[in-house]
């Protein structure tokens, strides 16, 4: 097999392991609301759920990233899978006993084992070709991944929630016995679809340890993380991962209050093409919503946010082959701060449309951020990017600023803060752009 086919199988290989632990990640996520309902769960208990989801890529970012330059990406992803299934078959004792915490631990095992994969798979593609080409390659994987993830939702709706979850007052009225029974039926419910999951990773693990893949990681390099913190590019990265991923999970945590705020439900309701659309929508997932429920209107609006980055992807993935990565990145950070401008300016339609369109140009960010960062770098690569997963955290830090500042100045002179994070994102492509291209004027 040729160094070049070698690649190109590889890269199919991992690209569809992209695809699965996006597919797979949302699934689960789609259960949270029936394990609400099994643990009986207050909101900030439900909240905790997402902290020990994001508190996960913290804790374990850096040692998967010295482990891996130890062990290599293969049995790197190898262990990342396994550990997601071992996190998911501890959903199974949870259900079972209604232990909250056993749940919680098995979420943060769960996403403890994507944030492994996070760090072996991202760099893997990396160095799968060219230097020059990686951001393009990362770009097509991922978009993978977002299709992943805007699939998943759909499937967890049809074939794994069901429709017959009780009310707190609805249980009031049960007998013991029954509402016992109650329970163990629900714990049924959320323990089939996840012992299905553990099963079907578990395989995949299993696939990949037959699977011959190529081994780019040399001798792991001394100095590791001690290099790392002496590299600008690294601490720069850093932070474009840490404030792109806070700014994108900001945006689409606020986006249906947002769309509240500015009233428009009504405005939807009273356009007949808004209606057509939202209609459309819900009828091809087979879903169902109430023009008297206002969050229920605005929030199928909510697709065209997460759907344009998945479409921006595979755009991006063409862009960044034929433009410098740097250049579109730069590019694109400019048009989501635009979005954002013309959102806080405006109201109606016009407010809500451009800031659903900054998903689009969110699109190839946390790719390109993560190759342009790797650029250079060898075999430091891994622990590279351990440093990145870890600025993942932005996702749990962000958002409740945004929060916070929209309690106290409103939801749109809050928007200043996520046109800083995108501010850092282009002054980041400027400078990538202008070593690369002083690093070519003097070859």
């Amino acid at each position: 097999m040729s160094t070049s086919k070698g690649y190109r199988s590889a890269f199919i290989i991992v690209t569809v392991l992209f695809f699965l632990w996006g597919f797979i990640t949302v699934l689960v996520d789609s259960l949270i609301p029936r394990l609400k309902d099994v643990f009986e769960l207050s909101n900030f208990q439900s909240g905790l759920v997402q902290f020990a989801f994001f508190i996960a890529f913290f804790v374990f970012s850096l040692p998967a990233g010295s482990l891996l330059s130890k062990i290599g990406y293969k049995k790197g992803i190898i262990l990342g899978l396994t550990t997601m299934a071992i996190g998911c078959l501890l959903f199974y004792p949870a259900a079972s006993y209604r232990l909250f915490w056993v749940f919680l631990l098995g979420y943060f095992t769960l996403a403890a084992g994507i944030t492994v994969l996070q760090v072996a798979a991202n760099p893997y593609v990396a160095v799968l070709g060219t230097e020059a080409g990686a951001s393009s390659r990362l770009n097509l994987s991922q978009a993978f991944n977002s299709l992943g993830t805007t699939i998943a939702p759909v499937i967890g709706a049809v074939f794994l929630l069901s429709d017959t979850i009780m009310t707190s007052e609805e249980l009031s009225v049960l007998s013991d016995a029954d509402r016992m029974a109650y329970f163990v039926a629900e714990a049924a419910t959320v323990q089939k679809p996840f012992l299905f999951i553990a099963a079907f990773i578990g395989l995949l693990a299993l696939l990949f340890l037959f699977i011959q893949l190529p081994k780019l990681l040399q001798e792991a390099p001394k100095g590791g993380y001690g290099s790392l913190l002496k590299n600008k590019f690294a601490l720069m990265g850093f932070f474009g991962i840490f404030v792109y991923v806070g700014a994108e999970v900001a945006i689409g945590s606020y986006l249906v209050l947002y769309f509240m705020d500015m009233n428009m439900a009504a405005v939807i309701t009273e356009n007949s093409s808004m209606m057509t659309i939202a209609n459309n929508i819900a009828s091809f997932f087979t879903l169902e919503f109430s023009t008297s429920d206002p969050k229920s209107l605005v929030g199928i609006f909510v697709l065209f946010y997460w759907g344009g980055a998945m479409i921006g992807r595979f755009i991006g993935a063409y862009l960044t082959k034929i433009l410098a990565p740097a250049k579109v990145l730069g590019a694109f950070a400019l048009l989501a701060i635009s979005l954002l401008l013309i959102s806080m300016n405006t109201n109606g339609l016009t407010a809500m449309l451009s800031i659903l369109g900054v998903g689009l140009f969110n699109s190839i960010m946390f790719p390109t951020i993560f190759t342009l960062t790797l650029e250079g770098l060898g075999d430091l690569k891994p622990q590279a990017s351990g440093l990145l997963c870890m600025a993942i955290v932005g996702g749990a830090i962000v958002p409740p600023l945004y929060g916070y500042f929209s309690d106290v100045a409103g939801f749109k002179i809050a928007l200043f803060l996520l046109v800083a994070c995108y501010a850092y994102i282009l002054y980041f492509g400027y400078k990538k752009l202008k070593t690369n291209n002083l690093r070519h004027v003097r070859k």
